[in-house]
């Protein structure tokens, strides 16, 4: 890993893979969260500032990578640190970050993330639920869907909607919503998936806020100097939003990716370990180039996978925001298809045992097609390297 990793990078995967074989398949999310929290490794990607280890999406990703891998990964460190870290770190107000940043470094505040909705799915442009501002702050109304972790988080960044003064049109803002601000319902989606972060419906229904809900304060209407990238000279409240959703939704593809190959990791271990020891004839089952190559091939696409996030996350971290995206999408499309394909050899190299309890391979089945369909579907990412790297004409 040296070619590609510096000395601190493979100390911390090294230090964060003993932490998830301590925790393992049967750990407690609560304990784990706790633990992780205590040693920095929830809050890495966060400005020291406040409270976090300075670093970024390169470091974050391998800890959620080595917590899959183990067995144990943290889906909320995809939505609580990555993305609404994130988003407030480089946009919020000094307030908000004074306010929220060291509770999510340090675990003891947690905050999810709502943008999907029933009728838009992966058409963000048809996002409806609406922000309109009153004389002392906003009103929102709408619904979103498969909002994990919910009754967990002590706010949810929700993805709302204003009208443009000058234009007429609407235009994304993201707004911190407290989990019991009234009006702010919730009910769980019944789910076939084992996780134990659940899935959430939410009805906001005249959610009132105040005006310091808005990420990046009031309205500016600034604009970015030609020449000069967002990092540089964003703009700020409401013209910021649009800024503000892509700057989240990078490190959520990175984070992903990340979970996707902790997750194919793990069950290409067990079956790697079956196929060594496991004898019908007279050779390990491992011995026969139908089990051991189609395992082999498992691990050479979860490491081409794996280097395709390093990538993503490295451009991420040196702020260019257009090579992160494009390298980030390509990154959740490797180790989505990764993943699947090892989780589903995996249970084909154990049998009628990959089926059973004791191995946790079957539950994972099902689990591996998450990274295929969330945060947005594979085809959408081909739709998306087609037109953006490929320079095809769009379809949609």
């Amino acid at each position: 890993m040296s070619t590609v990793e510096t000395q601190e990078l493979t100390a911390l995967r090294a230090a964060v893979s003993a932490l998830g074989q301590r925790h393992g398949r049967g750990y407690v999310r609560e304990e784990l969260w706790a633990e992780a929290a205590k040693l920095g490794y929830l809050g890495v990607n966060l400005p020291e500032e406040h409270g976090g280890g300075g670093g970024g999406m390169q470091e974050l990703s391998i800890v959620l990578e080595e917590l899959g891998a183990a067995g144990c990964p943290l889906l909320m460190m995809i939505v609580s640190p990555a993305i609404c870290g994130t988003v407030i770190a480089r946009f919020g107000t000094e307030a908000q970050k004074e306010q929220w940043l060291p509770g999510l470094a340090d675990g003891s505040l947690t905050m999810a993330f709502g943008i999907t909705e029933p009728d838009a799915g992966s058409n963000s442009h048809r996002i409806t639920t609406t922000a309109c501002r009153t004389d002392d702050g906003w009103v929102l109304n709408g619904r979103k869907v498969f909002v994990s972790g919910v009754d967990i988080a002590d706010a949810t960044l929700i993805v709302g909607r204003t009208e443009d003064a000058r234009s007429g049109k609407l235009k994304p803002c993201l707004f911190i919503v407290p989990r019991d601000a009234e009006g702010f319902q919730r009910s769980q989606i019944d789910m076939e998936l084992t996780a134990q972060e659940k899935q959430f419906e939410l009805v906001i229904d005249d959610v009132r806020l105040p005006g310091d809900a808005l990420v990046g304060g009031g309205a500016s209407h600034a604009e970015v100097p030609l020449g000069l990238a967002a990092r540089e000279v964003p703009p700020e409240g409401e013209d910021a939003g649009l800024l503000q959703l892509f700057a989240g939704l990078n490190p959520e593809r990175i984070m992903t990716a990340a979970f996707a190959i902790g997750m194919g990791r793990y069950a290409l271990a067990k079956a790697v370990e079956y196929a060594r020891t496991r004898q019908v004839w007279k050779d390990p089952i491992g011995a026969h180039q139908a089990i051991a190559h189609p395992l082999a091939q498992a691990h050479i696409e979860l490491e081409l996978a794996r280097l395709m996030m390093q990538k993503a996350a490295a451009l991420y971290d040196a702020g260019d925001d257009i090579g992160a995206g494009e390298a980030a999408n390509m990154a959740k499309y490797a180790a989505g298809e990764a993943c699947v394909r090892a989780v589903d050899q995996a249970v084909h190299t154990l049998g009628g045992n990959g089926l059973t309890r004791e191995y946790g391979l079957a539950q994972l089945v099902t689990a591996s097609r998450v990274a295929r369909i969330a945060p947005v579907s594979r085809e959408m990412i081909l739709n998306y390297v087609s037109h953006q790297s490929l320079g095809l004409p769009k379809s949609y």
